[in-house]
């Protein structure tokens, strides 16, 4: 019902059980609500199963915020679900009608469209090859640009295409004709540029930098807060860049890491999970991962996957170093001024850390993650903390206040003075 509130869809994320889709949400409306009345928010989520749609909506905190989801359905779903009618006409459409399976992913979001003052595409990393060509979220923008209505891709990294050249022809193209890319760093603004996309470009940072820290009930039974730790994120995910795929491999070697950097520092080692949904769960991974250490020595902790965006970004705003893997633990850990060592395999951590402080030298690459590389570099980064802290302090105001300036770009592109 239409109330006179200005009302955004958020669009082409996935569930809070990845954190960092969460921190994006969050982030996102305080930029929302910065440049705009007591906005109303629909979130259209890309969310695996009926129990984490339900598990999404009932531990909603922000009450201008409902959710849907979509119709996507993996090859897993679809053929879990062979017997439903459902299940048949997805497939028919994927293989023989694909033109036509765009309108049947996105079909509950279409009722809304018209009352929509702009739809953002938030996913992030979405309009990349890092998950396969982004056709689910192509199709959203074609969608949203049939009905006239107002898109942003919003705090976004995007590409780089250029192992599929024809691809990257398309996507030059099709981000032309995009109202308004917000790009969260530099190097997705250069390669924008570089396939001709710069009239529509807003340089902005992620939102997630925006959102504020909340302390996790008894938080002081689980972890040791009255000293200082490392906090460590290991992902699965990592095992495509650091082991060719192969888990087992990833998981002995993730165990040596942990190892390692505690027997190194002589220091707690917090291990912190910022995805936890069935498919890519760091928890699970990192329990494995420990299990591989024959000689368990140290204070290592592993957090429970309990905590929601704003409490995990309290907890690893307690450590005195945090080194990850997730893109939005490594925000989270930046934007509450904690020195921190990205595990970048993509443009987002290099980016993000170029612009943050014009180097690069607080990443490493997938190939150089060796447990006495890692425990290096994390005890060299101890030894400067308080340098990196300075830097932080003094820079962090003002990456904060490019993801606010995104609202003003948003305004513009709305045509809201």
């Amino acid at each position: 019902m239409d109330d006179g509130r200005p009302f955004f869809i958020l669009a082409g994320n996935g569930p809070y059980e990845n954190r960092g889709c969460e921190a994006i949400v969050r982030g996102t409306t305080v930029i929302l609500r910065e440049h705009f009345t007591d906005p109303r928010i629909l979130c259209f989520n890309h969310i695996e199963s009926d129990e984490q749609f339900r598990r999404q909506c009932r531990e909603e905190t922000d009450p201008a915020i409902t959710h849907l989801r979509s119709h996507r359905m993996s090859r897993r779903q679809a053929l879990r679900r062979f017997w439903r009618p459902e299940s048949w006409l997805y497939m028919y459409r994927s293989h023989l009608n694909p033109a036509a399976l765009k309108y049947d992913v996105y079909r509950d979001m279409l009722p809304h469209l018209n009352g929509a003052a702009a739809v953002l595409s938030i996913g992030g990393d979405n309009y990349s090859l890092d998950y396969w060509v982004p056709t689910l979220f192509t199709d959203l923008d074609d969608i949203v640009l049939e009905r006239k209505r107002p898109l942003a891709i919003w705090g976004a990294s995007i590409g780089p295409f250029g192992a599929m050249p024809d691809y990257e022809r398309y996507m030059s193209r099709h981000l032309r004709e995009v109202p308004g890319i917000f790009a969260r760093e530099s190097a997705t603004i250069d390669y924008l540029e570089s396939i001709g996309v710069t009239e529509n470009v807003y340089p902005v940072a992620d939102p997630a930098f925006l959102m504020d820290p909340v302390r996790p009930e008894g938080i002081e039974d689980v972890l040791p807060l009255d000293e200082e730790a490392i906090g460590l994120n290991l992902s699965p995910l990592m095992a495509k860049y650091a082991t060719g795929g192969d888990l087992d491999a990833w998981a002995l070697q993730a165990g040596k890491i942990i190892e390692t950097v505690a027997k190194t520092t002589g220091m707690p080692v917090c291990l912190i999970p910022h995805v936890t949904y069935p498919t890519s769960d760091d928890h699970g991974f990192m329990e494995r991962a420990l299990s591989r250490i024959q000689n368990r020595n140290g204070d290592i902790t592993l957090v429970p996957p309990k905590y929601n965006a704003a409490e995990t970004k309290w907890i690893i705003g307690r450590m005195a170093l945090f080194a990850g893997a997730r893109t939005h633990a490594t925000i989270a850990a930046l934007s509450s001024g904690v020195p921190t060592l990205s595990f970048a395999y993509s443009i987002k951590a290099r980016g993000i850390n170029r612009d943050i402080f014009g180097h690069t030298d607080h990443c490493l690459e997938p190939g150089a993650l060796g447990p006495g590389a890692v425990a290096g570099r994390v005890a060299a980064m101890l030894d400067g903390r308080t340098a990196i802290r300075g830097e932080l302090t003094a820079r962090i105001p003002a990456v904060r206040r490019a993801a606010l300036s995104a609202g003003a770009g948003l305004r513009a592109i709305i045509g809201v003075d």
